[in-house]
């Protein structure tokens, strides 16, 4: 082979390895072009939404809920002044990266759409803002009741607001009481040889799981945290006597650990016995009130830590979920306690004389839900009950009068406060109570009405509908 046609091939791959280099230098070239221009073009059309999460089914049953928008830029600070939410609802608003987050304060209403607006996002290094805009529909409301008595025993049922689509989910021969979490349904029994009993199932019914209880006896008052999975009740043993056996003592149980056994809430230097108790709505806390008539505020895991005395009290009427203030009835009057700091109030009174109240329950914004024994023009209780909304100014409106022949046994409102529940015994000369531990009427009707105007939604058979954050009494 020549040395001359060597060297030519030499040469040749010297033009096409520059050629190659060029033309390589060249696209990278034009690529970084197009990227400083699309990145250029990004900053110039302000923060764009790429991805949006926001569970509405989680929205509508509790608290706490969150749209979370994530976009293409680090963002600047939103304030709550750029943020709209249509319908109206409470919110807190906060910024993280490239992210905005909406927190629901209330659970939002069922079955409704959802808008929310966020104007003026603008990147962290400033530069052109843009108006972000989520819409979002929450689902129908379903809800839970107990019906004593069937064919097949006891029974709850599953059923929306038209009451046309009742789905039985779990039957048992003596059902005392049930509640319902986010995830579980908790349900009080008592067993063939009279024993108490504590079973978690999923909302369906399926997957039924006995819960350890502190020993033989009674479970009563049973409740459930709005969030989190923890319940609570009252436990008393099947044999007191003057000298031993525990007496309405208060246990807590995370039904996310379901085979643990029960804290015991107990507070150093007062009466251990608990009459009334309520779980504070976002927090960690309890609000009992003792067989001694003492109003405490403690944790609901353990009795580590001092509890805050809030002094005496008759009765807890009820805390508002996504709400702070309890209302107690103290000896001489009726009043609103803020828990976070133990300040206190009268409560408002109502600017038209409902008569003689018999309940209040409270609602988010301060208004509260009462009932009331309507009185004929000479004073006398005329047999009627008036249920009334009174504003935290003291506006009033009757929402509805139940007749002379029956008889309100309970109110309580839905997690959004939309709707009102009361549990009525009807016919209530003929519609005799049964013999459980926890006597119901046993023919017992729910009547669900607006809260804004009172308006009738649907009339259902059975009782301790799964709103009421605590049992008839």
């Amino acid at each position: 082979m020549s040395t001359d046609g060597t060297s030519r091939r030499s040469r040749s791959r010297r033009r096409r390895g520059r050629a190659f280099v060029g033309a390589f230098a060249i696209v990278v070239g034009v690529l970084a072009v197009l990227g400083l221009a699309g990145a250029a073009a990004s900053v110039a059309q302000g923060p764009r939404v790429t991805e949006a999460s926001v569970d509405p089914e989680a929205a509508a049953a509790a608290s706490g809920a969150r749209l979370i928008v994530t976009t293409t830029q680090s963002l600047a600070e939103v304030d709550p002044s750029q943020v709209t939410i249509t319908p109206e609802t409470p919110f807190v608003v906060d910024t993280s990266g490239r992210s905005v987050g909406v927190r629901f304060v209330l659970p939002l209403w069922d079955d409704t759409e959802y808008t929310v607006t966020i104007d003026g996002v603008e990147s962290l290094g400033g530069g052109p803002t843009a108006t972000i805009t989520q819409t979002f529909r929450t689902p129908p409301t379903e809800l839970f009741l107990m019906q004593r008595g069937t064919n097949s025993g006891d029974l709850i049922y599953r059923t929306d607001l038209t009451g046309q689509n009742a789905v039985p989910v779990f039957r048992h021969a003596h059902i005392e009481d049930f509640r319902a979490t986010a995830q579980h349904l908790v349900v009080s029994v008592r067993t063939d040889d009279d024993q108490a009993g504590l079973i978690v199932t999923d909302l369906d019914g399926d997957n039924a799981h006995e819960l350890p209880l502190p020993g033989d006896g009674y479970v009563s008052n049973l409740q459930t945290a709005d969030r989190g999975e923890r319940i609570g009740y009252t436990f008393s043993d099947a044999q007191l006597t003057a000298d031993s056996g525990r007496e309405s003592r208060l246990y807590t149980a995370s039904l996310s650990d379901p085979d643990t056994d029960p804290a015991a809430i107990e507070v150093e230097g007062a009466d251990p016995r608990v009459a009334e108790w309520r779980f504070v709505p976002d927090t960690d806390s309890i609000l009992l009130l003792s067989f001694d008539g003492s109003l405490l505020l403690t944790g609901s895991e353990s009795a580590s830590g001092a509890p805050t005395a809030l002094g005496d009290a008759m009765t807890i009427e009820g805390i508002a979920r996504g709400s702070s203030e309890a209302v107690v009835d103290r000896v001489d009057r009726a009043t609103v306690i803020d828990l976070t700091d133990a300040s206190e109030a009268d409560l408002v009174a109502p600017d038209t004389d409902l008569g003689g109240t018999t309940s209040v329950t409270p609602l988010p914004d301060g208004s509260t839900i009462r009932t009331a024994a309507v009185l004929g023009a000479d004073g006398v209780p005329t047999g009627r009950t008036s249920v009334a909304h009174v504003g935290a100014d003291g506006a009033t409106s009757m929402l509805t009068e139940i007749a002379d022949t029956d008889a309100v046994i309970q109110v309580c409102v839905s997690p959004s406060a939309r709707y009102l529940a009361v549990l009525v015994a009807p016919d209530a000369v003929t519609n005799s109570y049964d013999t459980y531990q926890h006597p119901l009427p046993k023919r017992p009707e729910t009547r669900i009405l607006e809260v804004a105007d009172g308006d009738p939604v649907v009339a259902l058979n059975g009782s301790s509908i799964s709103w009421c954050q605590v049992p008839p009494r």
